[in-house]
């Protein structure tokens, strides 16, 4: 898997404008304050923390995101669940931005990126969560769940931001 191609042309959209023809998701949330936070949060980001609180990680290539990382996650419950293979796409380390995006992968139940960031808004001294998406679906099962998948997706990324925001101070 670490040559399969991405299942989706718009590889690195989640940078800017979201692409036409997908389904749109961004949730942001207040998290915590202060930079140390933002530090420290940004880590927990870039050791997929959000996937590992969630209890849906299931492996990754690397200990912490770099572009080429091979994720993968679980998705469902139970004996439904399925393995969901991602590609780290890029990731960001900026003064005031941390968090990395990933593609998905042939046997992926959707088609489509992520990106998981925590932002650092200075005047506030506000940390932010935010997951941004674009994707569509890649199943036969995903096309037939329609809003209900989409108001799963939304739902795990409000899941995400809740976990990150009770991450231990010694969560490593």
């Amino acid at each position: 898997m670490p040559d399969s191609p991405f299942t989706y042309p718009d590889v690195g959209a989640t940078r800017g404008p979201l692409p036409a023809g997908y389904d749109h998701l961004e949730v942001r949330r207040a998290i915590a304050k202060g930079e140390d936070e933002f530090r420290r949060l940004g880590d927990a980001v870039l050791a997929y923390r959000m996937q590992r609180g969630l209890g849906i990680f299931r492996s990754a290539d690397t200990p912490v995101a770099q572009p080429g990382s091979l994720v993968t996650v679980r998705l469902g419950v139970g004996p439904l669940g399925i393995p969901a293979p991602c590609r780290v796409v890029y990731v960001l380390d900026e003064a005031d931005r941390r968090g990395f995006a990933y593609g998905t992968l042939p046997g992926h139940p959707e088609s489509g990126e992520e990106l998981f960031t925590v932002e650092y808004d200075r005047p506030t001294d506000t940390v932010y969560g935010i997951v941004t998406a674009f994707s569509r679906p890649a199943a036969w099962y995903t096309r037939l769940a329609g809003p209900v998948g989409r108001l799963a997706q939304r739902t795990a990324a409000s899941a995400y931001l809740a976990t990150l925001r009770r991450t231990p101070v010694e969560w490593k």
